[in-house]
């Protein structure tokens, strides 16, 4: 599965999570290697990195500035499911490693 160039928008979160329906994803992909810039709702500016593996599973690691000005970073874990209508929904577990160091589930879709 290759995520280059997929833009990608939450349409599920856990309370404590920082994305919305107003955050936008802008996914690239060489190779394995997966990077995403992305900002709106509460957050001003974020990035990602993570690894692909065969199935489109994503390891990813991200850090973000939020509307607060606090810098927030994770871990995060996506396993794609794909569509009817040929668009991939991403279901995620992520972690804070920062702040609270709390747990969360959301899910995101492709726009």
């Amino acid at each position: 599965m290759n995520y280059n160039n997929k833009r990608f928008s939450p349409v599920a979160n856990t309370e404590n999570g920082e994305t919305s329906a107003q955050t936008i994803f802008e996914y690239k992909q060489n190779g394995n290697i997966l990077t995403s810039q992305y900002s709106g709702g509460e957050i001003v500016k974020g990035h990602l990195i993570g690894l692909v593996d065969d199935q489109g599973n994503i390891e990813m690691r991200y850090h973000q500035v939020n509307k607060k000005g606090g810098l927030m970073t994770g871990i995060c874990f996506s396993k794609p499911e794909i569509l009817e209508n040929g668009k991939i929904r991403l279901h995620e577990t992520w972690e804070w490693t920062s702040g609270d160091l709390s747990k969360g589930k959301s899910v995101l879709e492709e726009l």
